[in-house]
């Protein structure tokens, strides 16, 4: 079997809210990359073994005492590299030129004028020799290294990109990775193909044969044990685990009571029914919700349904005879965000989708068929799989599910009230071709009675608030800006079809200050 990952870009990050994109981008291309701290050691970036390197873009001035450096290794390896903004600035006053802080700062649309047609901006410029592009910076490089040439600049920024090919050494000031550069694409695509040499090795079939293969090798003849949530990750570990496995997969699928419409239902479908995947369904909805009697604080009903679930899905476990491993749906952001650098920063593992925690006497062995991939890689996956599109670009649905979108305490009467409602809500966003415009929809209950006039009749029923934003990394977002058509058929059909609603809200809060889920 070829090995997909022997073509592979090495990203350094020194911080840049850009960096994951850096990443994304060099796969879309159809090449292996993998994104580590910018103090990578010595030994470890040479057995990476990368085709080529690319320094991100970060907070920090390179002018300031103590600010981080490329290690020197990078510009001796032979390989080609890519610096981009800070790693731009780091790579010319590491190699002898200069760094200052800008007179006038960039950020936003620009537009360069290419001066030279390098092999990294081969074949970009249009016919008055403009690009737009992405800029974010205070600071901007005064004088280059020697060896290097000017390529392209602005009005405010005499380097806005520069090069050395001899050496294939390549610096921007501006930000190809994100869609805002119009041809931010070919520029990344420029780099790994046309000057690192990189085939097209990495697409979702090779993945996928790489990874069966993997998991045959890694599992042999033993049992593996899955929780299935329905999400996406849990969704395409079961699929990719059915491939490579079989029947030696167990899915435990704990029904909490707090899924949407008919969810529970669906998932047997597809998994038990439809794939002739093994899937247990432990019916523990009574138990969440008389353990969330009383519960008002979010926090705490996210620790009562944390803790419920491992307690659910440990029985189950103990139940099952000779199971060796457990799968989890780990993604390659949780990886990143787990990090530690040598200077002692480190983010905690986002593991709400993960089975952690499990009892003492549950000794399992880890498996993570997604650990090296990004959730739109995950999702390709999926689809190449052969699970649903809707199923696999559905909006994102929080671990405590309808736990933290009903405010104070949690009861059926409301679950059921907001299951439909929402359901009502995905209806007719799906009708109107709004649901793939929003990145994340939903409906909310306000446990407060407002007064409604039904017929001749007064009502004093429950406040449903929908909420609906439109964001690309989920950091910022806005709220979405349906049409009052749109959300007067919502509204006029959920007060209408659920009799225990009267009044209907839409929330126009962005993020910040909000955030995007109530609680």
């Amino acid at each position: 079997m070829t090995n997909i990952t022997s073509d592979r870009i090495l990203i350094l990050d020194f911080g840049s809210q850009y960096s994951q994109l850096i990443a994304r981008r060099v796969r879309e291309a159809g090449v292996y990359s993998e994104m580590h701290p910018f103090d990578m050691s010595d030994d470890d970036i040479k057995t990476f073994n990368p085709k080529g390197i690319i320094l991100s873009g970060g907070p920090e001035s390179v002018y300031e005492a103590g600010s981080p450096r490329a290690p020197q290794i990078v510009f001796e390896l032979g390989v080609p590299v890519l610096g981009i903004c800070y790693g731009f600035q780091t790579m010319s006053a590491q190699l002898g030129g200069s760094v200052v802080a800008g007179a006038v700062k960039e950020f936003g649309y620009a537009q360069i004028d290419v001066a030279v047609d390098d092999k990294l901006l081969n074949g970009l410029k249009d016919d008055n020799a403009q690009i737009q592009v992405w800029m974010s910076h205070g600071d901007k490089v005064a004088s280059l290294p020697d060896g290097f040439t000017v390529t392209s600049s602005t009005p405010s920024c005499a380097f806005a990109s520069a090069s050395d090919e001899s050496r294939q050494l390549y610096g921007v000031q501006f930000h190809p990775e994100v869609t805002h550069t119009a041809k931010g694409v070919e520029v990344i695509s420029n780099f790994v193909h046309g000057i690192c040499g990189c085939g097209n090795l990495w697409n979702p079939q090779n993945i996928i044969e790489m990874r069966v293969a993997q998991l045959k090798e890694q599992i042999g003849d033993e049992k593996v044990l899955l929780g299935l949530s329905g999400g996406v990750d849990s969704s395409v570990v079961a699929a990719l685990l059915h491939k490579a496995i079989g029947d030696q997969l167990t899915c435990v699928f704990v029904d909490n009571g707090l899924l949407r419409l008919n969810e529970g239902d669906q998932v047997m479908r597809m998994f038990a029914d439809n794939m002739g995947i093994r899937v247990i369904r432990a019916d523990a909805e009574n138990r969440f919700l008389d353990a969330l009697a009383g519960a008002t604080d979010p926090e705490v009903k996210r620790k009562i349904i944390g803790r419920e679930f491992i307690e659910v899905f440990s029985e189950e476990a103990r139940k099952l005879d000779g199971v060796k491993f457990l799968a989890q749906g780990t993604i390659y952001p949780d990886v990143i965000e787990s990090a530690k650098t040598k200077n002692g920063k480190a983010h905690v593992i986002k593991s709400h989708h993960n089975v952690g925690g499990l009892p003492d006497d549950l000794h399992f062995e880890l498996v993570e068929p997604l650990r090296d991939l990004f959730k739109d890689e995950v999702r390709k996956l999926g689809t190449t799989l052969g699970l649903p599109h809707e199923m696999i670009y559905r909006h994102p649905f929080p671990g405590p599910g309808l736990g933290v979108r009903i405010l104070g305490e949690i009861k059926k009467e409301y679950a059921d009230i907001l299951r439909v409602a929402d359901d009502i809500f995905m209806q007719e966003l799906r009708a109107s071709g709004w649901y793939d415009k929003t990145a994340q929809a939903f409906a909310v209950f306000c446990p407060v009675k407002s007064v409604g006039v039904v017929g001749d009749a007064r009502r004093y029923a429950w406040v449903i608030s929908l909420r609906a934003v439109e964001t690309v990394d989920f950091m910022t977002a806005r709220f979405a800006h349906l049409p009052y058509e749109l959300v007067d058929k919502i509204s006029t059909r959920i007060m209408n079809e659920i009799a225990d609603v009267s009044r209907v809200v839409y929330d126009v809060s962005s993020k910040p200050p909000a955030t995007i889920e109530w609680e």
